[in-house]
């Protein structure tokens, strides 16, 4: 059984792959045998990943929101390696003034985050399906969502801090889970499985107010580590997840049952 696990025959992008959760997918990946691109915007980070790593993986420097870009990275990509097997989509873009609460939000930066984030995920998995619609293999694709794509916020955990859980993110979440199903359903015919993975709050330096808060409401009595969140990918990119598709898979310590 654990040969299904085995990525030692897959190439693998990941969109926002210099990133928090973005470096523990890679790692996951490469653990496993899987050729890596690390695809991000953040050049310095990502080479400094890429040369931490070692080998089977390389650094695309790539702006998500820009549909030419990640054409030819899907394109190169496949000239020399000759398949793109796994699409993982880990980046969330946003601009500068995005955080603010509800009622400061202004609908230029409402349709700025949503576009930049739905229109990311259109556009990676448009052109890496298009690869893999023509590959006998098909394909993965593994769209990030969240818990907050599933159900409403908690606001309570948000008291006495200075953070909140922004609007756009709520959309951009549920809008990934739908865009998921749908692809699932359309592809299904050419072998490609399309999937979500759903966190819940992962740890990056958050004040210890809202760390306390969150982690009394969870479960299992913490936050997630970026490293929680690898196994849930492999697997779905693995052949031992050969017959899942159009699922959400929630990685959150059990908070949304909470």
């Amino acid at each position: 059984m654990t040969d299904r696990f085995d990525l030692s025959e897959k190439t693998a992008i990941v969109v926002g792959g210099a990133g928090l959760i973005g470096r523990a997918v890679t790692r996951g990946l490469l653990d496993h045998g899987a050729t890596v691109i690390v695809a991000d915007v953040n050049e310095s980070a990502g080479t400094e990943l890429v040369s931490e790593l070692g080998e089977n993986v390389e650094f695309a420097h790539v702006d998500s929101t820009v549909d030419e870009e990640v054409q030819a990275t899907v394109e190169t990509t496949v000239e020399q390696f000759g398949s793109l097997d796994v699409l993982i989509n880990s980046a969330y873009p946003r601009n500068e003034n995005y955080g603010r609460e509800f009622e400061q939000v202004t609908i230029d930066d409402w349709h700025e985050n949503v576009s930049l984030n739905l229109d990311s995920y259109f556009s990676t998995a448009k052109h890496a399906s298009a690869v893999m619609k023509e590959q006998n293999s098909g394909g993965v694709i593994i769209n990030f969502g969240s818990i907050y794509g599933v159900q409403a916020p908690d606001f309570t955990l948000y008291q006495g801090t200075n953070i909140t859980s922004p609007v756009e993110y709520a959309a951009i979440k549920g809008g990934v889970l739908n865009l998921t199903r749908y692809l699932a359903s359309y592809l299904g015919e050419y072998g490609v499985r399309v999937n979500a993975v759903s966190p819940g709050g992962v740890s990056d330096q958050q004040g210890q107010q809202f760390v306390d808060q969150y982690e009394e409401r969870t479960p299992l009595g913490r936050m997630a580590d970026a490293d929680d969140i690898t196994g849930a990918v492999v697997f779905l990119a693995s052949d031992a997840a050969s017959y899942v598709t159009g699922h959400n898979l929630v990685v959150d310590g059990g908070w949304s049952i909470s």
